[in-house]
């Protein structure tokens, strides 16, 4: 219980620094947001007024603390372009974000531990190398370079797959490839290596002195000790996919956050980069934390004090 707890509170500060930082980088840097919204030609009473109306006027400190306050009530703000709440566009966009990260990942754990488990058992071998050159290319080969390549194949010479939109499941599925590929390569890399050195313990040579065969050792005993450097990575591509989904969702033309943010930077929509970077930020605190939790379920023995 301490464990959850724990975890609960350092993913409170975490969030809370985030927030802070993101105000504090939007508001110190140079530049004035009135000044940005209004344009240059704009008589400087104007700009003022508009200052006043976004309450820019008021101190630093205020400032943040009525933007704290409007968090704990839900409130991320308003839309500086169609004076929407900027939770309500978040929410509205956050669906096919989601589907598209959860779906990459299904493809990058699955295609990872798959690849990864060959590549161990047939270690040095022919296959060995190739699952290894193929998830090298994979962790070094950019998500829009490769979203790009998936387009010309599977839609444009052999017609297969929509390479636009999102409003059917095979729309979703170069996008969840594209963006899923360098997980793949990620995970597929780590789970070789712990499988390969899980090998080598003690209890392992024991269990095959008990004459214990040798799929019943991977999959029973092996692999689970493979899966908790896996689990902890997991949670960072969660958070690699989330951000690569700007890019993704604009390259197949998806709407989401990352066609949101992009249309926000566009717009000069402070509110909306707020909120979003915001909200990435919250979500990939909260999976960290999930992934923290889960470690005992895969090893109970695992403590705090051991991370």
């Amino acid at each position: 219980m301490l464990y959850v707890l724990s975890r609960f509170g350092m993913a409170a500060g975490v969030i809370l620094g985030s927030v802070t930082l993101v105000f504090l980088i939007v508001n110190i840097l140079p530049g004035d947001v009135a000044t940005l919204l209004a344009g240059d030609d704009v008589p400087t009473e104007t700009v003022n007024q508009l200052r006043e109306k976004l309450g820019l006027d008021r101190p630093l400190i205020v400032q943040y603390l009525d933007y704290v306050a409007g968090l704990f009530q839900g409130d991320l703000g308003t839309s500086y372009a169609n004076s929407e709440p900027v939770l309500e566009r978040l929410l509205d966009n956050l669906g096919p974000t989601l589907a598209l990260t959860i779906s990459s990942m299904i493809v990058a754990i699955v295609l990872g531990l798959i690849l990864g488990i060959l590549s161990a058992v047939y270690q040095n071998k022919l296959l060995d190398g190739i699952i290894r050159v193929l998830s090298l290319i994979g962790v070094s080969t950019p998500n829009f370079w490769i979203g790009i390549l998936l387009i010309w194949i599977f839609s444009v010479q052999l017609h297969l797959l929509p390479s636009i939109g999102n409003g059917s499941f095979e729309q979703l599925i170069l996008p969840s490839i594209g963006l899923g590929i360098t997980g793949a390569g990620v995970i597929t890399r780590l789970i070789r290596n712990s499988i390969l050195e899980a090998s080598n313990e003690p209890f392992i040579r024991s269990l095959r002195g008990k004459g214990i065969g040798h799929r019943a050792i991977l999959f029973k005993h092996i692999l689970r000790h493979a899966l908790i450097p896996a689990v902890t990575m997991v949670g960072m591509i969660f958070g690699e996919m989330l951000a690569g989904s700007v890019v993704t969702e604009t390259v197949f033309s998806r709407q989401g956050l990352g066609r949101l943010i992009v249309d926000a930077i566009d717009q000069k929509d402070i509110p909306i980069i707020q909120g979003a970077i915001l909200f990435t930020a919250a979500f990939y605190v909260v999976i960290n934390m999930l992934v923290d939790i889960s470690y005992r379920l895969i090893d109970p023995r695992i403590r705090l004090n051991e991370k």
